[in-house]
């Protein structure tokens, strides 16, 4: 049984060498890559993604990143491919294969349909000198110095390498589309990444009766009630045209509990926070986020194009909706 420290020196060394293997690979990001990154930007079609065993693997990543960064796509295995699901490649594709050796014959044996079909072809390899490499419209290396499994035989350095590579061609096109966050929530409606991203401040504020709301001329009486009924720890306060004038907090009132004031007499608009943070009406629920963290602020007033406030909100609220 090996030990811990053996253990631990083996995989020191892996990382090691599959981190040589994505340095030596700036030295293919050339003309090549330029030209392979032009024609998947150029594709009115889709960008088809080939590969077997762990090139298919890592192609089937490949689609995926590229297919949610802007660039339709999608993986196809060259096995099904031979039998029928070369239908999916039409003459404004461009497919890009995957083969570190650059000889797997499953591959090579859809190549000349593709061809035929008049899709431009993408070869992605590790040897510039070989079939795939000789037949594609554009090369793009993915050599390594050594597979980090130490019988050389197993995928590893290749596969980093190839992945990175894919990477590297989805997020140029990324930059390349102007590519936004709004644009990556669309693909990502599930899980709590889009519900992030795409969530607006409008479904998450306490609006109408729910919205703590008092006239500036109220007493400071009045606003403890507000703040006490709704629930929100702060009340927004306005004057008689309905236009936000302040915000009063529980931080206002610990502020103000050494100075004696008489909350029947005293007027709330003397001790209100003036021109408080406010967020826009449509607002996506994490930029509100980060204007409260920016802000160092627990509550957020939402107001629509007259100043008026029409919704409110704390941490808890964006905690509960996930936005957190």
């Amino acid at each position: 049984m090996p030990t811990a420290n053996q253990f631990i020196e083996i995989a020191s060394e892996v990382i090691a060498i599959e981190r040589e293997a994505i340095s030596n690979l700036t030295r293919y990001v050339d003309e090549h890559f330029a030209r392979a990154c032009q024609l998947m930007y150029e594709c009115t079609g889709r960008v088809i993604v080939i590969g077997m065993g762990k090139s298919g693997h890592v192609g089937g990543k490949i689609a995926a990143t590229l297919a949610s960064t802007g660039t339709p796509a999608f993986f196809v295995h060259p096995g099904e491919a031979s039998h029928g699901d070369l239908g999916m490649v039409t003459s404004a594709d461009v497919v890009l294969a995957i083969s570190n050796s650059g000889e797997t014959s499953e591959l090579l044996a859809i190549i000349p349909i593709i061809k035929r079909i008049g899709a431009h072809l993408i070869g992605m390899s590790g040897n510039t000198q070989s079939t795939l490499a000789t037949l594609s419209d554009v090369h793009i290396c993915i050599k390594v110095p050594r597979e980090a499994c130490p019988l050389g035989l197993a995928p590893t350095s290749s596969t980093t390498a190839t992945l990175v590579m894919g990477d590297a061609l989805a997020v140029a096109l990324l930059n390349a589309r102007g590519f936004t966050a709004d644009d990556f929530a669309l693909s990502h409606p599930g899980g709590s990444l889009g519900r992030r991203l795409l969530l607006r401040l409008d479904d998450v504020m306490h609006s109408g009766d729910l919205l703590p709301k008092i006239n500036y001329q109220c007493k400071i009486k009045d606003a403890l009630v507000e703040m006490t009924q709704k629930g929100l720890g702060m009340t927004t306060v306005v004057d008689d045209h309905g236009t936000l004038v302040g915000l009063f907090t529980d931080g206002d009132l610990r502020r103000i509990l050494d100075a004696q004031l008489d909350f029947h007499q005293v007027s709330i608009h003397e001790v209100m926070t003036k021109h408080p943070v406010v967020a826009k009406q449509g607002m996506l629920a994490a930029e509100g986020l980060k204007l409260m963290e920016d802000n160092s602020i627990n509550g957020l007033v939402v107001v629509n194009d007259q100043q008026q406030p029409i919704g409110a909100m704390n941490m808890h609220d964006l905690l509960k909706a996930g936005v957190l």
